[in-house]
């Protein structure tokens, strides 16, 4: 057979109802034991797949959690959202992933499309830009937030002390005699990269260390941006002595930009760990932003959300405090491997 089997090839071939095969796919266990076996005998020897998403259109439950992030090749996000579709499994939930970019638009068109696709809950890692959007969906599917906020209220938040961390890694550079200290990464789009920021001037001006704007460079959305940044600033003679960058992206074209220089007596810690950061020489020192935590934390309180939901259908006037949105902050701290230990 050339084209993809159907649910009447297989009855045909059982010699039983389209009922009957449908019954048994979906795992209903009163069918008659003779014809289970001759229905899934026919299932074998045509291959037949279930179509368990039209199945699921036609049902009305999709059992589906969309997860829509700034791209799945960002370390950050892939382990993120692997640690979401592993705890989705175990709660018998598939999941559909999305990038958005940094588009805010095609943020939009990804949620639109896991809208219309009926997913049961959402996870989104939102882009700057208008969200009024999401008010349409709010009241269909939970939708919990991830890393950064949006501008609107009454949404579940999980992320970490951004501002506070930053603060902390800083002082860490000035306690190792650094005051001559650059920011890689500064992107406007991404609150989290301005509170990240904030932190960074609110620990230099602590310390009575006045900021040279030329140690702040904007927003590396890729590893070259950051490389032809750090190439920029080590090239006066003035250079910093020590680099924090935004994220991992920055991180990992910081740390290359520093290694093939032989830059090694320039202390470096990164906002978030990168692959093969811990094999290098010294290896890299990094405020753990920790996505595996960060994930398992929203997909529970989408299940939260979901439960909550099943509760109020048996009862409309159930209390449930735990339905309500709520900002879940991820205990992080500062790793030290060395390369942020490197004295001034």
């Amino acid at each position: 057979m050339s084209r993809r089997p159907t649910l009447h090839d297989v009855a045909k071939r059982a010699g039983v109802s389209i009922k009957t095969v449908s019954r048994v796919v979906n795992g209903i266990e009163t069918v008659n034991a003779d014809l289970r076996a001759r229905v899934e005998a026919a299932v074998a020897e045509l291959g037949y797949v279930p179509n368990t998403f039209a199945r699921s259109l036609k049902s009305g439950t999709v059992d589906t959690i969309g997860v829509v992030v700034d791209s799945i090749a960002d370390p950050f996000f892939s382990a993120l959202a692997n640690a979401i579709e592993e705890r989705a499994l175990l709660a018998g939930l598939n999941v559909i992933i999305g990038s958005t970019g940094f588009v805010p638009e095609r943020e939009r068109r990804q949620v639109e499309r896991m809208a219309m696709q009926r997913v049961d809950g959402l996870v989104l890692a939102p882009v700057t830009g208008d969200h009024a959007y999401l008010e349409s969906y709010r009241s269909t599917f939970p939708i919990v937030l991830v890393d950064r906020t949006v501008e609107r209220d009454g949404y579940d938040l999980v992320a970490v002390a951004d501002r506070q961390l930053t603060r902390d890694a800083i002082q860490h550079l000035i306690d190792h005699g650094h005051r001559r200290i650059a920011f890689v990464g500064s992107d406007e789009r991404f609150p989290t990269t301005t509170e990240r920021l904030a932190g960074y001037h609110e620990a230099m001006a602590s310390a009575g260390i006045a900021v040279d704007p030329a140690w702040v460079r904007p927003g590396p959305t890729a590893e070259r941006d950051a490389e032809r940044a750090v190439h920029d600033l080590l090239v006066h003679d003035d250079a910093p002595t020590a680099i924090f960058a935004a994220n991992p992206r920055a991180g990992a074209g910081v740390v290359h930009t520093l290694h093939t220089t032989g830059r090694q007596d320039v202390a470096f810690i990164s906002f978030g760990d990168f692959p093969l950061a811990r094999t290098l020489t010294p290896a890299v020192t990094f405020v753990d932003q920790d996505p595996v935590a960060i994930g398992l934390a929203a997909i529970e309180r989408v299940l939260t959300h979901l439960d909550a939901a099943k509760r109020r259908a048996a009862d409309p006037e159930v209390e449930i405090p735990e339905d309500e949105p709520r900002t879940l902050i991820v205990g992080t701290t500062l790793v030290t491997r060395g390369s942020g230990e490197v004295r001034a």
